[in-house]
């Protein structure tokens, strides 16, 4: 069975200055974060060059998307290649934000994470269901789905993180149960067992994203197969080094 590290990631969105930003990261810096924990903080594009040259390196830097190619006529895009020449050594793929406000598509998120992985990039794939999917009773249908699509354009799953992130969940203050939290965790981890390998199965690190806080990540980072987080609105806040510690 292999162990599992810790992995907490901060989506900062479209949120920040940098005078808010660069007190956010001097406590970051400042705090004492649980060693054994990955720490990943994802600001604004614009922002990337900058939190990284700021940030204490023990802190990684991902950006929130990227585009499928390196470079060309893309206006507004950004590739892998910038995002590694800044320094920074993640992406987030798949964020329900990107799904459901952009309209991209499953074929689109693969594409992107093909070419960064292709580009060394190490990818945070994101997967989850909306409300009306979870009363149908079809989240396990929608979260599979997704992820084979993610699974078709992975050769090397040492650079993936998968976060089940629960659409209905995402900045409403609901949050999943650990017990619904848990459930598909384990769920998605059958099915790389039986789709990729036990192998895969047991190293791949599958977060959770919707509505996390310091006041219910111990509960949530006690169950077996919630391997990390990835935090909205709370990154931005304090007590995001309450939930990089919540295994601690």
């Amino acid at each position: 069975m292999a162990l599992r590290s810790f992995f907490v990631g901060g989506n900062w969105k479209m949120n920040g200055t940098r005078e808010s930003l660069e007190e956010l990261i001097t406590t970051l810096n400042t705090a004492s974060l649980h060693d054994q924990t990955e720490v990943v903080c994802a600001p604004p594009s614009i922002y990337l060059d900058f939190a990284r040259c700021c940030l204490d390196l023990r802190i990684g830097v991902a950006a929130q998307n990227c585009y499928k190619v390196a470079k060309g006529a893309f206006t507004g895009e950004i590739s892998p290649a910038m995002i590694k020449d800044c320094g920074a050594d993640w992406v987030i793929l798949g964020h329900s934000e990107r799904r459901h406000v952009f309209g991209e598509s499953d074929e689109l998120i693969g594409q992107k994470v093909a070419h960064a992985l292709e580009s060394d990039l190490g990818v945070i794939a994101c997967v989850g269901e909306k409300l009306e999917e979870r009363e149908a009773g079809t989240t396990e249908e929608v979260v599979y789905a997704q992820t084979q699509v993610i699974a078709e354009n992975v050769k090397d799953w040492g650079k993936v993180v998968l976060a089940y992130e629960p659409v209905w969940a995402i900045g409403t203050g609901k949050t999943a149960s650990p017990e619904q939290a848990q459930e598909v965790h384990e769920k998605l981890r059958a099915w790389l067992r039986a789709n990729v390998s036990d192998d895969v199965a047991d190293s791949v690190r599958i977060i959770y994203g919707g509505s996390v806080t310091a006041a219910n990540c111990r509960e949530l980072a006690s169950q077996g197969d919630v391997d990390g987080f990835l935090v909205g609105g709370a990154s931005l806040k304090p007590e995001f080094v309450d939930i990089i510690n919540a295994r601690a």
